[in-house]
């Protein structure tokens, strides 16, 4: 039986890097294999251009545009270090998933937009690239988002165990898995975005290593609850969200001017994000029985003891104990969703996204 080469390239809302994944998705194959991964840092100057991005500024077309060459140069390095790094000569991969970096998000105006040079990557790297996943499931009425729960499907269904997969990227989402019936997932909230940019304000650092300085705080229970007060955590799914709503004007609105110690506020972001995901999976995913952690917040020690003590109930575990390594999820799935719009497949689920139906996703740029 041949192998089916896909790679994959995410680069998320925490804004720390480029993520990219090498793997055989032979249907023979139960688990998708991986064959190597590798990770490119943002340089500082790009890192700082995308998070001034994320609002409307001056020459911004003109800004956007270099950020996204740049933002190719770094995907195609990272897809030709991943070939390199599995022993495979480029031509051997079909193809190779390329998200973009999302600055903004608006499915309810009915666009969203990604960085992203696909035709450059596909030019640089000899690759036929797969790009623009989020569009055509807009255009069908859908929220562009999450996408990754029917590769979380895939993967991670079982037919006896109700479970759930939640990443804890810049911003949280969860998939929910029943043993039978439809596939759910959503935006819960904010994931890692508003602790990074807390941490970044008070101690000049780009995140909470292993949760050291929320743990070293005292939960606000006043300021708590104004955040969990925030009207998208009690709408229904389908829904998303993202920078556009969680940003720090948000944060400064809550937090007003009363006068709080830098690691209490750190300690109660912690909590939000817990409590606001824990929320919903009590809310949306009854009878759930075991919760996966994948994303970089499963590193943040304190924001995951969090979550256990908010789901006693749930048997919580990464997904590196279901074979998917959890800093790698994402940009498998991307190189899965690239996979299955080369079969001509559906990428999206109705059911997740709200769409009108199932849609073919993405745009082919050919080697």
């Amino acid at each position: 039986m041949g192998r089916e080469l896909f790679a994959g390239v995410m680069s998320g809302t925490s804004l720390d890097g480029i993520d990219a994944v090498l793997a055989d998705l032979a249907p023979a194959i139960v688990t998708a294999r991986i064959l190597a991964s590798v990770h490119v840092d943002f340089p500082a100057e790009l890192r700082r251009e995308l998070f001034a991005l994320q609002v409307s500024g001056p020459d911004e077309l003109v800004r956007a545009a270099r950020a996204a060459q740049r933002l190719a140069e770094l995907y195609a390095q990272a897809l030709r270090r991943v070939c390199v790094a599995a022993g495979v000569p480029v031509h051997d991969v079909i193809a190779a998933g390329v998200h973009g970096q999302t600055v903004r998000h608006r499915p309810r105006e009915g666009w969203t937009a990604q960085l992203n040079s696909p035709a450059r990557v596909a030019e640089l790297t000899s690759m036929t690239v797969v790009a623009d996943f989020r569009m055509r499931d807009i255009a069908a009425g859908g929220q562009g988002a999450p996408l990754v729960p029917a590769f979380h499907a895939a993967v991670f269904r079982h037919p006896e165990r109700h479970r759930v997969v939640a990443n804890l990227g810049g911003i949280a989402n969860v998939t929910d898995l029943p043993p039978s019936g439809a596939v759910r997932g959503f935006d819960t909230g904010p994931g890692n975005v508003l602790l990074d940019l807390w941490q970044a304000r008070s101690c000049g650092a780009p995140f909470d290593a292993g949760g050291r300085f929320a743990a070293s705080g005292a939960v606000d229970a006043a300021l708590l609850a104004a955040l969990l007060a925030e009207p998208y955590l009690a709408l229904p799914p389908p829904k998303s969200t993202g920078r556009d709503l969680f940003d720090a004007a948000w944060l400064d609105a809550v937090l007003g001017r009363t006068a709080r110690a830098p690691a209490d506020v750190q300690a109660t972001l912690a909590a939000f994000t817990a409590a606001s995901l824990a929320a919903a999976i009590r809310e949306h995913c009854v009878g759930a029985q075991d919760l996966l952690l994948c994303g970089g917040g499963v590193r943040n020690g304190d924001l995951v003891a969090r979550i256990r003590t908010e789901l006693p109930a749930l048997r919580v575990a990464t997904t590196d104990a279901f074979g998917v390594a959890s800093e790698h999820v994402e940009a498998l799935a991307f190189a899965w969703l690239a996979r299955e719009t080369i079969a001509g497949r559906p990428g999206n689920l109705p059911a997740v996204t709200g769409a009108a139906g199932p849609r073919i996703l993405g745009a082919i740029y050919p080697r």
